[in-house]
């Protein structure tokens, strides 16, 4: 089984959510690995200005959802099952400009008006997200969202 550690930003404005398109075409929530001896929050920072250009402040931690996806729900085949926890924050914008990833792990990153997200190939991690920001859970858990059609991990 593989493992990563992750943060996410959740930048929500005027009914839109800031997402990163992959090479793949697959929708996410900007963020990534949190680097050995990083700090959670830092590597949210580090990976929102890599991935949109913009710089942001963390407003709030949002919840941290763990979950182990089966081999066979993999987006790539013959990978072994992998336990993923994520660290979801709501970010604000503070500068910069929106633009791509200059290296290409991401292909652009673009608002999108929250009613359209469904309508979007993406990662599971979007729609938590996006959960996260809508309930504020206390416990900073949201339920498992179902995986299939335009919903991956």
């Amino acid at each position: 089984m593989s493992f990563r550690l992750a943060a996410y930003a959740v930048s929500i404005a005027h009914g839109a959510v800031l997402l990163v398109r992959q090479p793949s075409d697959i929708w996410s929530l900007p963020g990534g690995r949190v680097e050995h001896g990083e700090d959670p929050i830092d590597a949210v920072i580090r990976e929102f200005a890599e991935e949109t250009g913009h710089d942001a402040a963390v407003e709030r931690l949002l919840g941290v959802d763990s979950r182990v996806v089966p081999a066979a729900e993999r987006m790539v085949s013959g990978q072994p099952e992998h336990h993923n926890v994520g660290i979801y924050y709501q970010v604000r914008i503070t500068g910069g400009r929106l633009r791509p990833e200059p290296n290409g792990a991401t292909a652009e990153a673009v608002w999108i008006a929250l009613d359209a997200v469904a309508l979007l190939p993406r990662s599971s991690l979007v729609d938590i997200g996006i959960e996260l920001a809508r309930e504020k859970p206390p416990t900073g858990h949201v339920a498992a969202v179902k995986v299939g059609g335009l919903v991956q991990h």
